[in-house]
């Protein structure tokens, strides 16, 4: 049997190079998109719009016909419906990587913080994390709102055409404030599925566990595959 995973897309046209989500070359596995039409960053992002809440439903119930074995999202902000999803459908469902933060918070030490990567650092409230049970988690918050490409590419959809070299740049600075401005970093989560791509230089950066939304989708996908073990 074919197992494959779903992924609950934003309404973008930016490119989407390898590493993000909605590129295919990111797994050795098959995934499955399905657009919910005028889902914007503003709309969820900015104002977690709770009438988007019933298309995602829709979408999902959807991506459930067509038999996905688990489904997950194109957008960290849409753990805000994490609850209101996963009951609507009988496959797994994970809105996104802030799933993690109370996994992540468990495997530092209790002295230390988890590190939030996210795409605007004044839009994710208290709600957001008690959303997944992480209200009491031990953060400290980067955003990238104010960087140049990553805010008239994806926040405001200005242009399609991405400039991989400027926002690796933009990610990276942000990344060595948060580190310099928190020395007692632990893990870091990052939220946001356009920042995935720069995992790697992240990690060489800050040293410390890397998180995000293809580390949990692997780990999904080999809890529905499993193996005999061989000697």
């Amino acid at each position: 049997m074919t197992v494959e995973i779903g992924v609950l897309c934003m309404d973008t046209d930016f490119t989407k190079i390898p590493g993000h989500i909605r590129n295919r070359s990111t797994f050795d596995f098959p995934v499955r998109y399905q657009v919910i039409e005028g889902a914007t960053a503003e709309r969820l992002v900015t104002h977690a719009d709770p009438s988007l809440l019933e298309p995602f439903i829709h979408a999902a119930k959807e991506l459930e016909s067509a038999g996905v074995s688990a489904i997950t999202g194109a957008c960290g902000f849409l753990v805000i419906f994490q609850k209101e999803l996963a009951d609507a459908v009988n496959v797994p469902l994970y809105t996104s990587s802030l799933i993690q933060l109370p996994l992540v918070a468990r495997m530092i030490r209790s002295d230390q913080k988890v590190g939030l990567l996210v795409a605007d650092e004044r839009a994710l409230t208290p709600r957001h994390l008690e959303a997944i049970g992480a209200g009491d988690v031990p953060v400290a918050v980067a955003g990238m709102a104010e960087q140049p490409e990553f805010r008239e590419v994806m926040l405001q959809a200005r242009r399609p055409d991405l400039d991989a070299d400027r926002l690796e740049r933009e990610v990276l600075d942000v990344v060595d404030r948060l580190a310099r401005d928190n020395a007692d970093l632990g893990a870091l989560v990052i939220e946001c599925t356009d920042l995935v791509p720069f995992a790697h230089k992240i990690q060489a950066r800050l040293g410390l566990p890397v998180f995000d939304i293809v580390t949990l989708t692997d780990m999904v996908y080999r809890s529905l595959t499993r193996r005999p073990y061989s000697g």
